[in-house]
Order: C-alpha cells, then sequence, then structure tokens
C-alpha cells in the first residue's frame, strides 16, 4: 500500500511538471519575435521546410514554425511531421526538462491524430522518454516502471508495428532492470540475516521476473535462507532447482556444499531415531 501510495505521489508531481514546462513553453515561444513572410506562412510545406531549417541551430526558432503549422493547418499532412518534429527535438536535446516536454509532445501527437502511420513511433517515444532516464538498480525505479507501462502500451495498441519488435526488446530489459532493483534490497535482508524479508522479497522475483538472467544467485540466497532459518525441505528444493538448472554456476558448486551438509544431517537424524520395536515377536 505504501509503494502503491508513493508511486502515486510520484506521478502526480510528474504531471504537475509537466504543466508547469508546458505553460513556460508557451510563454516563451509568445516572447520570442519571429516575423514569418506572408509567402511562407501561406503554405504549411514551406513553412515545414522552414522550421527543418533552423532545427540545428536553433530549435526554439525552429518549433515556432512547425507551431504555426499546427496552429494554421491542423488537419495537413505536415501538421503531423510539425508536431513529430517539435517532440523529437526535445528528445534529443536529452536533459530532464526536455525529456517530460518530449513525451507530452509525443501524448499530444497521439491525440491529435489517433489514426496516423507515425501513432506508434509516438507511443513508443513517450516510453523512450523514461527509459533513457532509468538509474541503476540501488536508487528508484519509478522511470522504469513508467518506460515499462508505456512500452506494454505499443504491445496492446500496435501490435503487428515496427516498434512492437523494438518495445518487445525493452520491456524485458526494464523487468530485469526491476528485478535487479528487488534483488538487491533481498541480498540486503539475507546479508543483514533478516531472512524473512529476504525470502519475500526474492520470491517475488520468482514470481514475477521469470527470465531474471541473475536467476541462479535468487535460488541460492534464498535456499541459503530456508537453510539457515532450518527450513530444510524447501533448501533441498531450491538448492536442487538450481543445480539442475544453473549447473555451471559458481552458486551451484556452493549449492552442492549445502546439499552435503544436509545429506550429513539426514544421515545423523536418522542415527538418532529410536528403532521401532516389532510388536509381533
Amino acid at each position: 500500500m505504501c509503494g502503491t501510495r508513493k508511486s502515486s505521489l510520484k506521478r502526480t508531481s510528474y504531471a504537475l511538471i509537466v504543466s508547469f514546462l508546458c505553460v513556460m513553453i508557451n510563454f516563451g515561444c509568445k516572447g520570442k519575435n519571429v516575423e514569418i513572410p506572408s509567402e511562407i506562412a501561406s503554405s504549411s510545406e514551406s513553412l515545414y521546410r522552414q522550421g527543418e531549417r533552423y532545427i540545428k541551430k536553433d530549435p526554439e526558432r525552429a518549433r515556432i514554425y512547425f507551431r504555426q503549422i499546427i496552429e494554421s493547418f491542423p488537419k495537413d499532412f505536415y501538421a503531423q511531421q510539425a508536431k513529430l518534429a517539435i517532440a523529437d527535438s526535445y528528445f534529443k536535446k536529452g536533459d530532464e526538462a526536455s525529456m517530460i516536454l518530449a513525451s507530452a509532445e509525443y501524448r499530444e501527437f497521439r491525440t491529435l491524430f489517433p489514426f496516423s502511420p507515425s501513432a506508434p513511433y509516438a507511443q513508443y517515444q513517450i516510453g523512450m522518454t523514461f527509459y533513457k532516464k532509468i538509474l541503476g538498480p540501488g536508487r528508484d525505479q519509478t522511470k522504469t516502471e513508467l518506460a515499462l507501462e508505456e512500452f506494454k502500451k505499443v504491445l496492446t495498441n500496435y501490435p503487428t508495428s515496427e516498434e512492437a519488435k523494438n518495445a518487445h526488446e525493452k520491456i524485458q530489459d526494464c523487468e530485469n532492470k526491476l528485478a535487479a532493483h528487488i534483488f538487491q534490497i533481498g541480498r540486503h535482508y539475507y546479508k543483514i540475516r533478516s531472512f524473512g524479508a529476504a525470502l519475500n522479497r526474492l520470491g517475488g522475483i520468482l514470481t514475477g521476473f521469470p527470465n531474471f538472467p541473475d536467476m541462479d544467485k535468487v535460488y541460492y540466497y534464498m535456499g541459503d535462507s530456508f537453510y539457515i532459518g532450518k527450513n530444510y525441505p524447501q533448501a533441498l528444493s531450491h538448492f536442487t532447482k538450481l543445480i539442475s538448472d544453473y549447473p555451471q554456476s559458481k552458486f551451484a558448486k556452493k549449492a552442492k556444499k549445502k546439499l552435503d551438509k544436509l545429506e550429513k544431517l539426514r544421515k545423523a537424524a536418522e542415527k538418532k531415531a529410536p528403532i521401532k520395536k516389532d510388536v509381533n515377536h
């Protein structure tokens, strides 16, 4: 519940930042005085070519031409191109504020042109604005969660698109990053001997991220947590799974040593067990 509340607060804060930046951008556009000759202003293609001319050396000026197309020719082919060009210009800049604005522009493109052939690209790019800002596994993973959510929309809404193939790869990578984050937390609990918390975290990887590339480590730390807690049947199960599925892992060698100890414990327990007398003799 606490994690969900934090995630909701972060999303709300993100939405407020987007709104604020969009207002500032609109203010800035009005503040910059660019005179557009009538012969250019009357043609969507001419406006677009002017935008292309300035996009590298003066992106802000280029966006004014692009926005003029959207305002004067909202249904035109070049209006779609202009909207994407604005979004791409922010995306290429790459800083945090620009990525937020790029995301807002791509979303607006999907709203304005839902049936455009470029709609899958716009949705994919929304995911990329978050993906490019993902932090390491030891840090906050809100951007990873947001990227994953947007990439999944590509598969849902545009399953046959070229972007769907790329989105599938990004989804797997995002899931691996989330699993790596959870793994670090689980291993931390293991190291401080809070084995119940460790098992809770690591078990979530087994059920939620079955393709995690470091699954051998997950099985080992879970098995050893059970072992130390004297839950030997579960320890046996996890160590056996590790050895059978990841025989070349260095953790498999550690698991074999633990299994040898379990076998010695079993034999010792059998020796201590009282011999049952046959009541018939």
